[in-house]
């Protein structure tokens, strides 16, 4: 079966799913509705031609699901504020439609400027929060094992290659035991829950079958192209490279540690875009440790969880008409065959 081509995320209570540049959040709200607010999302890397270009694409693809990311889980979030706030929203608005529908067409033009900037005021506060977000995950699983490693050489050995990959081993083992440490609350192992349902659904029309909650609830909850995946694969690499590069000053090695990040990331999107494709007997041995991994970052969902992924892939993603394209391929293929 060939890949759909959608990929997603979790959220609070809730799935994104995205298709191509539509992606559609589905949130399950406290009164138990399902919401889905379907959207066009223009990537900000405009370039064109870089995003094409392999090795390089990977960097312009992060930062985008970086900031697309950021956004659904900001929405998502929104929902589950204290009763009081959406009730107070909600007497707000109220009064802004009767405002609005007394006013002129010079105060609703004023109302269209305030708009506007508070728009702009949003997407600044979404570049603060995507910015801290990287410079966070940089310092504590690049910088940190270095400066750890640092302390080491001092005391143990001067060894390059050793530390290189002690340094690697450090970071590895961060990586884990984060992941490990957040699965024990309550509201991670929900969102984690809802990661597992979005990985069903996938999974459930690539395996050809349709996509209802019976169906995806017997589909794995792994998948190969999976962000976990990537993540680890990134330190594995990280690993290999440094293992090769050195210096002796330190300035000079942290320097070096940081300028190779968009390329371990380019190598290591390339690398999951192979692996979604690919039956390779290497390339599925080689996605194993993050299939593993992802033990920790995906749990078994509820069946309404299911719904809600459901909806969400719907809202994007025709998969009855995607199921009935590869079916006739196959037979195609299978005439092709016996002719």
């Amino acid at each position: 079966m060939k890949p759909s081509g959608i990929g997603g995320q979790a959220v609070m209570e809730g799935v994104m799913m995205k298709n191509k540049e539509t992606y559609a959040v589905a949130v399950r709200k406290p009164d138990k509705e399902i919401i889905v607010d379907v959207q066009t999302y223009g990537e900000k890397s405009k370039c064109k031609v870089l995003r094409k270009i392999p090795f390089v694409r990977g960097v312009f693809n992060f930062v985008d699901s970086l900031i697309l990311g950021t956004k659904v889980l900001t929405y998502s979030a929104a929902f589950f504020e204290d009763e009081e706030e959406p009730e107070e929203k909600q007497a707000e608005i109220k009064k802004e439609d009767q405002v609005s529908q007394k006013q002129g067409a010079d105060e609703e033009a004023a109302k269209e400027a305030e708009t506007e900037e508070g728009s702009a005021k949003d997407s600044l506060l979404m570049g603060l929060t995507v910015a801290f977000s990287l410079i966070l995950s940089i310092g504590i699983f690049f910088c940190l094992p270095w400066g750890i490693t640092e302390l080491v050489r001092r005391f143990i050995t001067k060894n390059q290659w050793v530390l290189s990959i002690l340094e690697g081993v450090i970071r590895i083992a961060i990586f884990i035991a984060y992941i490990f440490l957040i699965s024990f609350m309550k509201d991670i192992q929900r969102f984690f829950m809802y990661h597992g349902a979005e990985h069903k659904c996938i999974n459930c029309i690539e395996q050809g079958r349709e996509l209802t909650v019976e169906n995806a609830r017997e589909a794995s909850r792994f998948h190969k192209r999976c962000g976990t995946s990537f993540l680890l694969i990134v330190m594995v690499i990280s690993v290999v490279f440094l293992f090769f590069i050195q210096a002796e000053s330190r300035l000079v090695r942290l320097v070096v540690r940081l300028a190779l990040i968009p390329v371990i990331a380019g190598i290591s999107y390339e690398f999951i875009r192979l692996a979604g494709r690919s039956e390779n007997k290497l390339v599925c041995m080689l996605s194993k440790p993050g299939m593993w991994l992802q033990k920790l970052t995906t749990r078994e969902p509820e069946d309404d969880m299911l719904e809600v992924a459901i909806a969400s892939v719907e809202a994007v993603f025709d998969w009855k008409a995607f199921l009935k394209e590869e079916s006739g391929g196959k037979n195609e293929q299978a005439k092709t065959c016996c002719d």
